[in-house]
């Protein structure tokens, strides 16, 4: 059994080692990684793994945030050049938990009629810098402040060289078997983890997204929203509204929509 993750990443200096190092301990063999213009350190961090045999390193210099052509090419590398059984297509800001043993035998587990496996996603919500994220959404929602409604889940799936990967991560095409839900692996989500992180990132990737003419408006909504409000001067209200006061997450704490979750206590960054 030999486990491939993807990793599309942009300026992820301060999460991805910690995603790397989580990921190897959980059992993923080997990680190909596409930098889609890192500006900050976070190629050297790929280029050290890439030294150590860990990983193979990919640079994608077009800035349309073409993430299903870019991920369907490193899935099926990860079949045709890497000898992946499974492939976890994953981002930097989520880290992959199996429910029981690690991410490896859990997959090797799964029944033969059986390609796709979903995993569903939790945010832990965003707290003022320098605190600890360390309280989560009860259940799948989307991040205060960036959405409502469900936050859709990834899915792990059997390697195969001819694999479509969607916009999202979130759904394959390619494969003729089944698809399991049955919460062996969920994901912990850090999206929002500083001020400076995320106006960055939306920044890039909603300039990134106006560029792209390959897709419909309504996908990557909020980061064009978002990408609209730092154009006019308002971003900082949008801030201001993903972090939750103090009261808000002791009565969600007290009514159960959120809940304490330290499974990243000491891998992320303060």
């Amino acid at each position: 059994m030999r486990l491939v993750m993807t990793l599309l990443v942009r300026d992820e200096e301060d999460v991805i080692e910690a995603n790397l190092a989580h990921h190897h301990d959980h059992g993923v063999d080997f990680v190909i990684a596409t930098d889609n213009g890192s500006v900050d350190g976070t190629v050297a961090i790929l280029e050290a793994e890439e030294r150590a045999g860990r990983l193979r390193l990919i640079h994608e210099p077009e800035d349309t945030y073409a993430q299903h052509r870019w991920v369907t090419r490193m899935a099926r590398l990860a079949a045709a050049e890497h000898g992946a059984d499974w492939v976890i297509n994953n981002d930097a800001d989520e880290f992959w938990f199996p429910r029981s043993g690690d991410l490896a035998s859990t997959l090797a587990s799964v029944p033969e009629d059986v390609d796709v496996v979903v995993a569903q996603r939790h945010n832990l919500i965003a707290r003022p810098d320098g605190e600890p994220m360390v309280i989560r959404q009860a259940t799948a929602l989307q991040h205060p402040g960036l959405g409502d409604g469900p936050l859709p889940p990834k899915v792990a799936h059997r390697a195969h060289p001819e694999i479509t990967v969607l916009q999202g991560n979130h759904e394959v095409d390619g494969l003729s078997g089944g698809t399991l839900d049955d919460g062996r692996i969920d994901i912990l989500h850090v999206p929002v983890r500083s001020y400076a992180q995320f106006a960055n990132k939306i920044a890039k990737g909603g300039a990134a997204y106006a560029r792209n003419t390959e897709l419909p408006q309504e996908v990557g909504h909020q980061w064009r929203r978002l990408h609209a409000r730092q154009q006019d001067g308002t971003f900082d209200e949008e801030w201001a509204g993903l972090l939750l006061s103090d009261e808000a997450v002791a009565a969600g704490l007290a009514d159960g929509s959120l809940v304490r979750d330290e499974r990243l206590v000491g891998l992320l960054p303060r």
